[in-house]
């Protein structure tokens, strides 16, 4: 698929389906936002850079203030439970 393509298939997702589904995008975007701060005002060490797992439970954060706007979507639900196994998986060594 070309650039364009892909592009144009964006701009229809953001105006049609997803805004739709997500609700108005600019609160989308300053919720996640506020949660993402509080995250990282209260992580272990705000100083150090954020690792593999802090990543991913901000897309868990990401997820959950999905569930504020726009339509109830399974997929919020499910990836965010799925990111913070997957932080889990990333920060707890494998003992088996």
């Amino acid at each position: 698929m070309k650039a364009a393509d892909l592009l144009r298939e964006a701009a229809e997702l953001v105006s049609g389906p997803r805004a739709e589904q997500h609700g108005d995008m600019h609160e989308n975007f300053e919720n996640i936002a506020e949660l993402w701060n509080a995250f990282l005002r209260i992580r272990r060490d705000p100083t150090e850079p954020l690792t593999a797992s802090q990543a991913a439970l901000m897309f868990a954060l990401a997820k959950i203030a999905r569930t504020q706007l726009g339509e109830v979507n399974a997929d919020d639900y499910c990836d965010g439970a799925a990111y913070p196994a997957i932080a889990g998986q990333l920060e707890v060594p494998d003992d088996g």
